[in-house]
Parts: structure tokens; sequence; C-alpha cells
């Protein structure tokens, strides 16, 4: 079967393509219980690794664990050697995501055929080889990668198509998830999708708000989480967890239990609400410029509202104050990206995908011997992605130093001046001889030879190169010569 994997935050979810149908799939828990996910937590039990419902329950006995570990991947320091350390030992992350994806397949009812798989609409570079490289090594057959917010487009046109008319063919998808917030603006016609923008926050989702609700807790009940120690934050987090899904828009009061050593904290819905709603004003400000005031001339059908965290009666009851009717909660918030997943590697379903880069590519170059550097953007952040293969940016030009200190960063915007700010994400050096005298060096033996102005250098040409996942390697070539390196813009260790 041709499944969609959407691997959470806080929960991984899979969901089948079955004749034009795309149902959700179930995982055993170990007492045989049927779930729509499978908890995206890894645990030390003894000197054994183990994953979603048997970590789970081994965090719950006091075990060494790790939660979102999805986060890890996000930020601006991870690179394909990044350790983590579980239970005073060091690992490897893309060891501990392989062996995790590892379990789910294994906990997959169905054997998994062909599978898309999804990554944040902001996520960087590193962040998409290292989760494709982890589904390859887990023996799962990846034949597309999505952005998140754009799965969900497509299940929203399978669930919502009503909604959209000749004059209202765009789409908003807002997708709260559990540790990053995408929302992303679609084009629909038919089944040809085409995203026209992306706004994202790697690190804003439902854990904050898991982490907001503990701290009124702590407070109301006079604790400290050292008062609980690690065992009691963590069934802390958990209540938490458990308190906020439970919410409904009639529900006044919230108990969290403590454990059997403190009484229940019961704690007013609203001092809540008042908590998380700066939360919720972050999301309304990251995503305003894809929507602006959602007039009659936006032709926009709907803001679609999925991922876990949309689930919060807060959130869709600020999204209507501020757009009105046009507010629609996926059927399926949880799931709907994977289900948009499934659809996506369901040939029947002949869906197509437009997509975009979502964060532009740029590079500090050397300038004036060594003196200066300027930038130079290279892909913006709304070049769109090959639907196959891949597309191409060249640049050729004379090289005036010795050698080239390229500087590789992604961004999220250029300020007035055109240097990148917002959301900056640094690659490591990359170092290439421009002068034949000098190929014969490591890297390490590069970096302290000094920059120098020379007259007369030969022809360089870069090639610039992204694929439908977004991946993006560049070839340095020296023309004159023929001497040739090749880079994937991934930070390394």
């Amino acid at each position: 079967m041709r499944i969609g994997i959407d691997m959470g935050t806080t929960r991984t979810i899979a969901a089948g393509a079955d004749r034009g149908n795309y149902p959700v799939l179930h995982f055993l828990d170990p007492d045989g219980d049927a779930h729509e996910h499978f908890p995206s937590l890894i645990a030390l039990d003894g000197e054994e690794l183990v994953h979603g419902f048997e970590a789970e329950r081994a965090a719950r006995a006091g075990a060494p664990h790790l939660r979102s570990f999805k986060r890890l991947l996000g930020d601006p320091g991870t690179h394909p050697g990044t350790t983590v350390e579980l239970g005073g030992r060091e690992f490897a992350l893309l060891d501990l995501m392989t062996a995790y994806l590892t379990a789910v397949r294994e906990a997959l009812p169905v054997p998994p055929g062909q599978v898309a798989v999804s990554v944040p609409a902001h996520a960087h570079s590193v962040q998409r080889v290292m989760t494709l490289e982890a589904f390859r090594r887990a023996d799962i057959d990846v034949i597309a990668m999505l952005n998140e917010p754009s799965a969900a487009g497509f299940e929203y046109t399978h669930h919502q198509s009503r909604s959209l008319t000749a004059r209202r063919t765009r789409i908003a998808v807002y997708d709260l998830g559990g540790g990053t917030f995408d929302s992303s603006l679609v084009e629909a016609d038919g089944a040809g999708h085409s995203v026209l923008g992306s706004r994202g926050e790697n690190r804003l989702g439902g854990d904050d708000f898991d982490l907001a609700l503990a701290e009124l807790v702590l407070e109301r009940a006079g604790l400290t989480e050292a008062d609980l120690g690690e065992q009691g934050a963590t069934l802390l987090l958990e209540e938490c967890r458990a308190a906020k899904e439970r919410l409904t828009p009639q529900t006044r009061r919230m108990m969290i239990d403590l454990g059997d050593d403190h009484d229940p904290v019961v704690l007013p819905v609203e001092n809540f609400n008042t908590a998380v709603t700066p939360l919720v004003e972050r999301t309304l400000e990251v995503m305003a410029p894809l929507v602006g005031d959602l007039d009659a001339d936006s032709g926009i059908a709907g803001i679609y509202l999925v991922g876990g965290g949309s689930g919060l009666p807060l959130v869709g009851r600020m999204l209507r104050e501020r757009f009105g009717r046009r507010v629609h909660r996926s059927p399926h918030p949880a799931a709907s990206t994977a289900i948009g997943l499934a659809i996506a590697a369901d040939p029947e379903a002949d869906a197509t995908l437009t997509d975009r880069l979502s964060r532009g590519i740029g590079v500090f170059r050397e300038a004036r011997a060594g003196e200066a550097v300027a930038f130079d953007q290279v892909l913006t952040p709304d070049a769109p992605l090959p639907k196959s293969g891949t597309t191409t940016v060249t640049r050729t030009y004379t090289a005036a130093h010795n050698l080239g200190w390229f500087r590789f960063v992604e961004h999220s915007a250029l300020d007035e001046g055109g240097e990148p700010r917002g959301d900056l994400v640094p690659y490591a050096d990359v170092l290439f001889p421009f002068d034949p005298a000098l190929r014969g060096l490591d890297e390490a033996a590069l970096a302290e030879v000094p920059v120098e102005r020379r007259e007369g250098g030969p022809q360089i040409e870069e090639i610039y190169s992204v694929d439908a996942s977004g991946v993006v390697r560049v070839r340095i070539t020296d023309l004159t010569s023929g001497y040739s390196r090749e880079y994937g813009l991934a930070r390394r260790g």
C-alpha cells in the first residue's frame, strides 16, 4: 500500500491510499489497543532503546527519555554529526531518528510500499537531508517529500472542495503542530496545487502551550519542578497535554493530576487562555503577510486549521474573530498532513504540486582581498521547486583571489540593505582553491591560507541545483582547467 507518514513533534501519523479513500492507519500499543498515532518518543530502558508506546511506558516508570526530538532538527546548529545525551550516553541524532522510524515501519499495520513524507515548510536543508536519510536508513521507500501545509492543502480539496469557486480558488493553510507553526497560501485548480507563499516559525507549537499550562499549575499549587522530581515533571507535562486536548468550547475548568503526593489542581480555562493568547497572536502575525485582511478580492476560499494544536478552542475563536466565517477546521486536524501525503502518493489521485523553497539561499563572499565580505542572493524564498528532477541557477565570473571562501546561509528574509535577517541558518564554510597550487591541500590546511587578491584568475562557474524536496547542492568548477568540486548545502559537523 502507498502511504503518507507525517513524523510529528509529539505524534507520528500515517494514512493509506485505498481506491480513492485515505484512511488513517492504526498502531497497537502493548495492551493491544488501537491508536491513530505512534508517539514521537524515545526512551532508554536499561541498555535498550525503545520507541513509541513502549517508550511512553518506560518514561512513566522513570526511564531517561527524549521528547520532541523533531524540534532538535530545526535548531540552526544541527548537522548530520549532532549528538544527543540520553541516560548519560551520547547518541547521534541521525541514529536515533533512524531507530525510531524503523520502529514506526515495524508497527505499521500494513507493509509500507512507496511513501510520501513531510517536513515543516520552513525546514532548512539540514533538516530535509537528515529526514530523508533517516527514512532511507530505516528501509522506507520515500517517493516524495512535501512541506506539511502543502500536503494539508490536498486534504482540504478532498474534503472541502465545495468551498472552492471560480472566484475563490485559494486556500490559506494554518498548521499548528506540536513543535512548529507553518502557513501556506495554496492555489487549487482541480487536483493541481501551486503554493504561492509560505510563512512559519520553527519553534512555536503545541509544546509551548503545554509548558505554559504546566507553569500555571505549578504556580497555583505553590510548587516547583524540583518538588515534583524528574519523573513527576514528565507526568505533569503529559497531564497538561491531555487536559489541553480535552478542552471543548464549553469547558470552564481544567483539572490536572499531580500524582499521589499532591492534590489535583483545578484551573479556570480563562487563565490558560490568557496565558497562551500571545502564542496564538504570534501565529497570526506570522501568517498575516499571506492573507492580508481576507477581503473579497483575495480569492481565498477559506483558512484551513490543521495540526493537533489547532484543535484548541481558543485558536478557532481568535481566527474567527479576525477572519469571520471562512475559517474551517479539518475533520481530522492531527491527521490532515498524513492524509494529504497519502493523496500525493496515490497515482490514481492524479495530484500535482508546484511548491516553493520557502527559505532563501545566499552566500557571503570574500571582497577586497579578504578585508570585507559581500552577500549574494542565490535563491529567493519564493523560488519554485521542480515537480521532478532539479532546477539550476548558474553564476560565472573571473576569480579575483587565490582562494574562494564561501559562507552559505539560509534565511527567511532580507533587510532593506539586502542583508539576510530572521531565522538565519549558517553552514560550514566552503573553501575552493582558485590557485592550482593550493589544490593538493586539505580543508584544514586551506583554512590557514590567507586570502590574497590575484589578477588574471581563472573563469569560475557555480551551478546551484535544487530538487523537488528542497535540497540544494552547488558545483564549483574552474572552467579554465576543468577542476571541479560539489558540495551539499547542509551544515557539517
